[in-house]
């Protein structure tokens, strides 16, 4: 019995060791190519960022994201929980400069808003706990916000735009974060554009209330964040909690929601500085190929099935 409990010591040790030191800095990007573009559009490639978390000391990370312009995305995405520090700005745009030269939209999350706190991780795991917000002090998210829209980035926060990318009409909309209660869905109500080829959602918490008002108005897919993907996952199960509403067989990856509407979810770059801990869930950026409704990517008929990784250290 000693020598069990001691090797049971041992291996939680080792994994919690590899979930700190290694797992977490596993940059990976992720890609899917899904159906989702009006009949006859042309391909549009998507870069998917999300809680990136960044601390100043990071530039591991801000390298990694920065080499990511060489994928040429037609469109950038933010969805939100860039800051985790209130130094951490000229960080995230140390990051994110080569693509803030491309067509982007953003939404914020939490965690541009307050700055984390220490947590007991445990609470995660219980419905009640996930409730209860314990937030650190205001970040400069206007600063950030600021920078954004000087590059020529969209804040979708509660308004609808119609942006040309690749050459064609995109229609987009968004809501401050739900994980707060910021988001007003109201102001945004209504059937998107049906000329668009693309009719997109972006919200940083993939509340099922928001995703069934979006589903509801028309959209083809909304993009969130927020989940982590689970950060700690159980092989042969999956994320244990989403820390949110949404169901743990969707906390990353892209998926059905309704019968019309796609819906995906990174699992993000980053987590918080009193958490620095995930396994069997890298962190990560998504490309995602959008191609016209009725394709079959990869030759099957449920692309989210057939998503791929490539990490890179």
């Amino acid at each position: 019995m000693k020598r069990l409990v001691t090797g049971m010591a041992a291996l939680t040790a080792a994994t919690l060791g590899y979930a700190v030191a290694i797992e977490r800095r596993h940059w990976t990007l992720r890609t899917v190519e899904l159906p989702v573009l009006a009949e006859g559009s042309r391909p549009i490639r998507v870069l998917h960022v999300s809680d990136l978390h960044m601390l100043p000391s990071q530039e591991s990370k801000q390298r990694w994201v920065a080499e990511l312009d060489r994928l040429e995305p037609d469109l950038v995405v933010n969805t939100g929980d860039n800051l985790a520090h209130p130094q951490a700005v000229p960080a995230v745009l140390r990051a994110l400069r080569p693509l803030l030269n491309r067509p982007g939209v953003f939404v914020f999350g939490s965690n541009d808003y307050y700055a984390p706190k220490p947590k007991n991780p445990a609470r995660y795991l219980m419905p009640q706990g996930r409730k209860k917000r314990i937030h650190g002090n205001r970040l400069p998210w206007r600063d950030l916000r600021a920078a954004f829209i000087e590059h020529g980035w969209l804040d979708l926060t509660h308004v609808r735009r119609t942006l040309t990318v690749a050459g064609q009409s995109v229609f987009a909309a968004g809501v401050d974060d739900p994980h707060l209660h910021r988001d007003r869905y109201t102001d945004i109500m209504g059937t998107p554009d049906r000329k668009a080829a693309l009719r997109l959602g972006v919200t940083h918490s993939p509340e099922p209330r928001v995703l069934d008002s979006f589903a509801a108005d028309g959209y083809d897919l909304v993009l969130a964040g927020h989940t982590h993907g689970g950060q700690l996952r159980v092989p042969g199960i999956g994320a244990l909690v989403t820390n949110c509403e949404l169901d743990r067989s969707r906390a990353r990856g892209a998926s059905r929601w309704g019968a019309d509407m796609w819906l995906h979810v990174s699992a993000g770059l980053g987590t918080s500085p009193y958490a620095p801990a995930r396994f069997a869930c890298p962190p990560e950026a998504n490309l995602l190929t959008l191609v016209p409704r009725g394709s079959r990517p990869f030759g099957t008929r449920n692309p989210a099935r057939r998503q791929a990784a490539s990490n890179v250290r």
